[in-house]
């Protein structure tokens, strides 16, 4: 399948999920991350959900980041020149739905890529080499780049492992992708 073909079939499966199904999964997956070998660290960086995406809701991950006491980090997105800037998450930090409908900081304590420990990346498919499919526009791949090479990236999934999807020389793979029900290693 393509990419486009990947994205429209992932798309139709996260519509079919109810508030119930994406919440009860989202309980699920921030369960299993606890499991993995990243609590050492003290950046996180965090995606919020788009709502009108059906997309992880991370909130409960970002009550255990916090529970932990870890530096949560958000973006906040440039589409015209399709970057993100890093924002530390702070009590104040005032957050608003772009037109974009993403949730996103307006102000705030910038943060230096570099400095990012464990990013959380959102996708909608991924396979078992650790490749992802995003959205299309390149944000998270132009994103990764940036980040140190000891950093981690976790991508998030409703669904389970394709075999293989498409990927390009410029693609970054993720260290591991958490399911409701497995964790992948890459």
């Amino acid at each position: 399948m393509t990419k486009e073909t990947l994205r429209q079939h992932y798309k139709t499966l996260r519509a079919s999920l109810d508030t119930e199904a994406v919440a009860d999964q989202s309980i699920a997956i921030a369960n299993q991350v606890l499991q993995l070998p990243i609590w050492e660290y003290t950046n996180y960086h965090i995606f919020l959900p788009i709502e009108n995406k059906v997309e992880v809701d991370t909130s409960y991950l970002l009550s255990v980041l916090q529970g932990k006491d870890k530096s949560v980090i958000l973006s906040k997105s440039n589409f015209d020149t399709h970057t993100m800037q890093h924002i530390l998450l702070q009590e104040n930090t005032p957050i608003t739905v772009s037109k974009f409908g993403i949730p996103e900081p307006q102000q705030g304590i910038k943060v230096l890529v570099p400095s990012i420990d464990v990013v959380f990346v959102p996708l909608l498919a991924f396979d078992k080499k650790g490749h992802r499919i995003g959205y299309g526009k390149g944000f998270y791949d132009r994103f990764l780049k940036q980040c140190a090479t000891e950093a981690r990236f976790v991508g998030l999934s409703f669904f389970e492992a394709e075999n293989k999807i498409p990927s390009a020389s410029h693609d970054i793979a993720l260290d591991y992708c958490v399911t409701p029900k497995n964790t992948y290693t890459f």
